[in-house]
């Protein structure tokens, strides 16, 4: 094993550029194709500087305020729900025939106007995001990055080039926390520090956990800021430049400010392809709205901007499987708020196998249970954090409800039996499809241009995460929730 080493220090930065394989992005400019891939040149969006606009002195739009936004959306998902009831009223009337009226109203509920009221209130806070403008272009605050690894040698090399193209200006210091790897993930690290003239602290843990790496690389961090970013991930030249300058363009209070990741690895395979579309529309535009209300729920740990007095106070990253969710919610209950920045981009890599996304998506469901467990949605003290943890409340009953009742009722309707599913379900579909068009139109105009980014295109995966993806996501998490009921061993990876 490598001695650690001590070196903590201002990086320097590198006049070779990073050219790694990032399948999901086309550049707007420069591009090099080979053997399906892409790589990206150094005049690309991975590589541009993104020069931030600053608020102007005065003047500007009419303001709404985060009370007033959070009232409209919430009328708005009460209309649509009251809509819902009245067509669907020969739905439940049916299946009251042969289950009786009460289950009937509890299973239409579940299936269709518990998770409508949750797409029609997102749709309609989405409406009203405005980012606030940067007060700081530039900020200079010193700011720590901490990378917890274990047995990651293919991409650690990746991941500290991009820390040494960030265009940030101030003292940034990086430190690998290694987790008992088995690899060369120390030495290629090592390496590719060297290389790319990049200051890098390297310690060991043998405490195995993520958690625990975390909080030993935290006990080195003498900057107010600190960043945690995973392994496998790329960060977007101007990234930890955005999220300090949200961070200190922000009110005291807030405490963390999550990035915006995606998928580095979209075209690798079929499960690599749908998630690339589940973190660029549902798990971004969740983080929106979050983060529109002032209470973005989970700082992923895959990067994330954090307040290093904040997490001491909360105890530091907690031995869960889902410890930056649970982190996230100690944060809110001690009064703070978590803010999301989607132009701070960063591509981390997707599981590409049905076993491996099965395991994670487990372990995202235990660690939201975690959080559930550790800071109910009524212990929090700010209303919208009640509201908005309320809403991962019904999660588990949605779940549930699709595996048992959504999925044997869609055989039912194959086989001519409509008590659940029906020929009018699929006029589900061409809704579900407009709003993702939507969303994908806010994610594109509102990140993607900006930055000098484009998407790579593909009608079928998207059709198919529409009308596939949820039924083996549920499977998932419904897996992960009997595991955590069971108390059944943890695992980081």
């Amino acid at each position: 094993m490598n001695p650690p080493n001590s070196l903590v220090g201002r990086r320097v930065r590198s006049s070779t550029p990073a050219s790694p394989e990032d399948e999901f992005l086309v550049p707007a400019v420069a591009a090099q194709e080979s053997a399906g891939t892409v790589r990206m040149a150094p005049s690309s969006g991975m590589h541009r500087s993104y020069d931030v606009p600053v608020a102007p002195s005065g003047g500007g739009r009419r303001y709404i305020s985060v009370g007033q936004k959070f009232s409209i959306a919430l009328v708005v998902a009460t209309l649509w729900l009251a809509a819902s009831v009245w067509i669907s009223w020969p739905w439940i009337t049916g299946l009251a025939q042969h289950v009786t009226i009460v289950p009937a109203l509890i299973i239409v509920s579940l299936l269709a106007f518990a998770p409508g009221f949750v797409v029609a209130f997102l749709v309609a806070g989405l409406a009203f995001d405005r980012q606030p403008s940067f007060k700081i272009a530039s900020p200079r605050d010193a700011v720590t990055v901490l990378i917890a690894a274990r047995n990651e040698e293919a991409a650690i090399g990746d991941t500290v080039r991009s820390l040494s193209e960030q265009d940030y200006e101030g003292d940034l210091r990086v430190i690998l926390i290694d987790n008992g790897s088995s690899d060369d993930t120390i030495g290629v690290a090592r390496r590719a520090a060297q290389a790319s003239a990049l200051a890098l602290a390297i310690l060991e843990e043998s405490a195995p956990g993520k958690s625990h790496a975390l909080n030993r690389g935290l006990e080195r961090v003498t900057s107010g800021l600190v960043i945690t970013v995973d392994a496998d991930t790329l960060l977007q030249r101007s990234a930890i430049r955005l999220l300090v300058a949200r961070m200190v363009s922000s009110p005291a209070e807030v405490c963390a400010v999550a990035g915006a990741v995606l998928v580095r690895n979209s075209r690798s395979t079929f499960w690599s392809r749908l998630q690339t579309w589940d973190y660029f529309l549902g798990i971004a535009s969740v983080k929106r709205m979050q983060g529109l209300f002032q209470n973005t729920l989970v700082a992923q740990g895959a990067f994330s901007l954090y307040r290093s007095d904040a997490v001491r106070e909360a105890g530091g990253w907690p031995d869960a499987i889902g410890e930056d969710i649970v982190l996230t919610w100690k944060m809110l209950n001690n009064g703070a708020k978590v803010f999301f920045e989607p132009l701070a981009v960063a591509f981390t890599s997707a599981p590409e196998t049905f076993r491996v996304l099965a395991r994670q998506r487990s372990r995202w469901a235990r660690g939201m249970i975690e959080g559930l467990r550790t800071v109910p949605p009524w212990r929090h003290q700010n209303g919208y954090a009640r509201v908005l943890t309320g809403f991962n409340l019904m999660i588990p009953l949605l779940d549930t409800a699709y595996v048992l009742l959504w999925l044997p009722g869609l055989v039912l309707a194959i086989f001519g039996v409509y008590w659940i599913v029906g020929p009018m379900t699929v006029a589900v579909l061409p809704v579900t499809l407009l709003v993702y068009g939507v969303l994908f139109h806010y994610q594109n105009q509102r990140v993607f241009k900006p930055l000098g980014l484009r998407v790579r295109k593909s009608a079928l995966s998207l059709f198919l995460f529409v009308v596939l993806y949820q039924a083996f996501m549920s499977a998932f998490s419904v897996l992960g929730y009997v595991q955590e009921l069971t108390r059944r061993a943890r695992r980081w990876k």
